[in-house]
């Protein structure tokens, strides 16, 4: 959460809340999008539960079809991978893999949102292809790290595209 530090960050699929609980806690004010009503429910207790709730605001509805209307500092992506069946592919096609969503087109919506965009990705995402949108779309501003878990295993990547180092010190 703390690299993604900032005064107004939008978690575009927040689930039931807790990247946005824990960047309320680290952020001014923090915007917590998803398409499902009970998620969205179930996170704003959760924010309650934390005592963050006062730094978030919760809107249902999609975030490809609200980002036109939206501006903020950071846009958090975590969007669902497509079930379970991205581990068993030897590698995740960020276009056409997220169960209906095109991951390319995510990235591009949330850069008009906002200059710095951190995207939490399967492990087995091609980073290739990762490399390429930044290329395309933030002149190859691009930080990519290894998430681990307690097993000492890379889990998932987080990719950070257009953060610069002065952007960093909020």
């Amino acid at each position: 959460a703390r690299r993604c530090q900032s005064d107004v960050i939008i978690d575009a699929f927040t689930g039931v809340g807790g990247n946005a609980i824990q960047f309320a806690r680290t952020c001014s004010h923090v915007i917590a999008i998803d398409i499902d009503a009970s998620r969205l429910r179930l996170a704003r207790h959760n924010a309650a539960v934390y005592g963050v709730a006062d730094r978030i605001e919760f809107i249902h509805g999609d975030f490809l079809a609200l980002a036109p209307r939206l501006a903020a500092d950071v846009v958090f992506l975590s969007p669902p991978w497509g079930g379970p069946d991205y581990t068993s592919a030897p590698v995740f096609d960020l276009d056409t893999m997220m169960g209906g969503l095109d991951g390319a087109e995510i990235l591009r919506a949330s850069l008009r949102v906002a200059p710095n965009v951190g995207y939490f990705l399967p492990k087995n995402v091609d980073v290739g292809r990762v490399e390429e949108l930044a290329a395309e779309l933030c002149d190859g501003a691009l930080e990519l790290e290894e998430c681990v878990g307690v097993n000492s295993q890379v889990k998932a990547l987080m990719a950070y595209y257009g953060f610069t180092e002065d952007e960093e010190e909020w």
